[in-house]
């Protein structure tokens, strides 16, 4: 057993100001006893698009440093749930996911696969796309808390990347997010409790909140939350930024699995 945190955040294109914040609340996690700690998708900056490629990174630019650091610090596994990574496409940067270990080394790293390319009405009209470039690898990693599958937002609609995460053993699906407050009020958390029970692992799901100032001043919908492989819901952040913390036990994976065997019952034919 051990205890896993989301963290919830506002992002802006004040980066400064971002990542300091999640700085602040990871290092209430850690304190707090969690021991793998998962952030949203676009902790570092979530403003105008154009702007965010101009700012990209590397992987070994000062902001993942930054985080590299507080991980060895805190002596914490840390999903950084996504920033804007360099890309070689001009006008474009990759959606990416990183995973550091206890000693601040990067463990593994994921690219956004499924860019949201959409148009629901005048609430949420939005083609990641134009600057964004699609990563192409699903990706688990081995931590001694258990298989970890690593996906991003969008990615959470389709079930297939998921399956093959449970396939690939994966104990804890990650799912950092800035869903809108137009779909996620609808769709978050059954979404995120299908992925869970389907699967039957544990989700955590870091998820932006409220206002941010990108072009059309998208809202996010929050609710970060950890949901259990019955797809109980253990914990949630209320509104604005914070923390939610719950525990993680491998014996109710297995229980869940050993009680519905449906991975044993799957027809492949």
């Amino acid at each position: 057993m051990f205890l896993g945190a989301v963290v919830q955040l506002n992002s802006s294109s004040d980066a400064e100001g971002s990542i300091a914040l999640a700085h602040e609340l990871i290092r209430q996690a850690a304190k707090r006893g969690a021991s793998l700690i998962v952030t949203p998708e676009n902790t570092n900056f979530l403003g105008p698009h154009d702007q965010k490629v101009r700012v990209a990174e590397t992987l070994e630019g000062p902001m993942i440093c930054g985080f590299a650091k507080l991980a060895a610090e805190l002596q914490v596994h840390l999903v950084l749930g996504s920033f804007n990574e360099r890309a070689p496409t001009a006008g474009k940067c990759y959606n990416t996911s990183v995973v550091f270990t206890p000693d601040g080394t990067i463990a593994a790293t994921y690219r956004k696969i499924h860019l949201f390319d959409v148009d629901c009405g005048p609430d949420v009209r939005f083609k990641e796309s134009d600057t964004v470039e699609a990563g192409e690898s699903p990706t688990v990693v081995s931590t001694p808390m258990g298989i970890v599958g690593l996906s991003i937002c969008y990615d959470l609609r389709f079930p297939e990347l998921y399956r093959r995460y449970a396939r690939a053993g994966a104990d804890i699906l990650t799912v950092p997010s800035a869903f809108t407050l137009t779909t996620g009020k609808d769709h978050w958390a059954p979404l995120l409790r299908a992925r869970a029970i389907e699967n039957q692992c544990y989700v955590m799901a870091a998820g932006q909140c409220g206002t941010h100032d990108d072009e059309g001043l998208r809202e996010s919908y929050g609710h970060s939350m950890i949901v259990d492989p019955w797809g109980h819901v253990l914990a949630m952040c209320s509104d604005g930024p914070g923390i939610a913390i719950a525990e993680i036990q491998s014996e109710r994976i297995a229980s869940v699995r050993r009680g519905m065997p449906t991975m044993q019952h799957r027809r492949l034919d």
